[in-house]
């Protein structure tokens, strides 16, 4: 159970004794030193007749840092009937009473044993909490109407100019979209998604293009939306933009194509472009920006889970490039990468370019059961297609790469069955071509694990 240990201090710029006590709560409130600020004072329920919950405000502002003196020291919550014991501690309600509940008769802060057991409410506490969460919430409701308004006036804007105008335009509701959920909600709600989307076409400037991306990817899309969006003209753009815009345009254009993948009436044909194939391997190829790689290995993945564009991917030299990014990748990535390999390691000219390429069987054996074993399980199925393909010459390079050993860790793991029975398979696939004797010699193996 977390414990409090409370301390003179002062929390916002006022004074907070070892009880928990608030001093001159009239200045407090009226002066907004708690960091209302704005000067809506409230001492009572409601505001012009509006009566607000105080769990609700609490819920709907849980990420602003809130003054210690609210915390109980039970939870670490904001307290909503805050009680105060006669050691002069103050709790929330019902987890003072279920610290009494347990058994303890002794205040949780201070630990000392209790001559008297009842609480006494704080209303003073209580009366300071809300004016400060109310101060907070009408802050908070008086932006995101700001929020909205100055949305709705962009979209109105957006029908009437052209040129640079239209891209600041573009610029300030991308800016609002990322930073506001209200701002999303009343572009959706006014027709925005429709209006942004009909800005990208054949004539549309890299520089709206990217700021219309930069909003949509923030969106909610109808299936609609996305028809609209499948078109090849605006598709043709997203390409343009991903080849040739910043890494934070790149980005979002690998973003809004993965979420137009997404559903049963996708069509493959739309993503099979040597063009888009070569943008995102190069933004998965830059190494300083992780979160481009994590972006491009997310739709590369997605890509290859449709088999008739698997080729076209190979085409573009996909597999000696991700082999040699693999030892760099964080876990995520790699388990990504991994999928992408293994999905190209099932067709024959895949299997035969993992093989030619230098490398590849040795660094793959290295990541078995080093990550996960979903990498684990990708990796095993990468092996098994190149050394099937060319036992002889795969298989040896494998065991000199230390499969073996690797295989049997596997097979003694807690890994699920499936897993064991295709690390069986491929151990007795590489001793194919040796004696016992020189297969556990080559494998380093004692003849206990024999």
């Amino acid at each position: 159970m977390p414990m409090y240990q409370p301390s003179s201090r002062r929390t916002e710029g006022f004074e907070v004794s070892g009880g928990g006590q608030v001093l001159d709560l009239e200045t407090a409130v009226k002066d907004g030193i708690l960091g209302g600020g704005g000067g809506v004072v409230v001492h009572h329920s409601c505001v012009n007749g509006e009566k607000f919950d105080l769990k609700k405000m609490i819920e709907e502002l849980d990420s602003i840092e809130v003054p210690s003196v609210f915390i109980c020291p039970i939870s670490l919550e904001p307290m909503q009937d805050p009680v105060t014991l006669c050691t002069g501690q103050t709790y929330e309600r019902s987890n003072i009473l279920k610290w009494f509940s347990l058994g303890h008769f002794t205040c949780p802060t201070t630990m000392q044993e209790l001559w008297d057991n009842s609480i006494t409410p704080n209303s003073t506490l209580y009366q300071l909490i809300y004016s400060w969460f109310t101060q907070k919430y009408l802050a908070m409701k008086k932006r995101s109407e700001d929020v909205q308004g100055r949305a709705l006036e962009l979209l109105e804007t957006l029908k009437k100019v052209k040129g640079q105008a239209r891209v600041q335009a573009l610029k300030e509701l991308r800016q609002l979209v990322s930073a506001h959920d209200s701002a999303k909600k009343t572009v959706v709600d006014n027709a925005g998604l429709a209006l942004v989307s009909s800005l990208l076409g054949p004539f549309t400037t890299h520089a709206v293009g990217s700021e219309a991306i930069g909003i949509l990817v923030n969106l909610d899309f109808t299936l609609d939306a996305k028809a609209n969006l499948r078109q090849p003209a605006k598709i043709s753009l997203m390409v343009d933009i991903l080849n040739e815009g910043s890494i934070d345009t790149k980005i979002n254009c690998t973003r809004l194509i993965e979420i137009l993948m997404d559903g049963e009436d996708f069509e493959s044909e739309i993503v099979s472009s040597l063009s888009l194939l070569v943008g995102v391997l190069r933004l998965v190829k830059d190494k300083r920006h992780s979160n481009g790689v994590l972006a491009g290995l997310r739709l590369l993945k997605l890509i290859c889970s449709h088999e008739s564009v698997r080729n076209s991917v190979l085409s573009i030299g996909a597999v000696p490039q991700l082999v040699e990014l693999l030892p760099n990748l964080n876990p995520e990535c790699l388990e990504l990468g991994l999928y992408v390999l293994e999905a190209l390691s099932t067709l024959p000219e895949g299997g035969l370019a993992l093989k030619n390429c230098p490398g590849a069987i040795p660094t793959i054996v290295k990541l078995l059961m080093k990550v996960s074993e979903s990498c684990t399980q990708f990796a095993l199925s990468i092996l098994w297609a190149v050394c099937k393909l060319a036992p002889e010459e795969c298989a040896a390079l494998a065991v000199d790469a230390g499969l073996a050993a690797k295989l049997l860790l596997v097979i003694q793991s807690g890994c699920n069955p499936v897993l064991k029975q295709r690390s069986a398979e491929l151990l007795k696939l590489c001793s194919l071509n040796y004696t016992a004797t020189l297969f556990i010699s080559k494998c380093k193996l004692t003849r206990t694990i024999q």
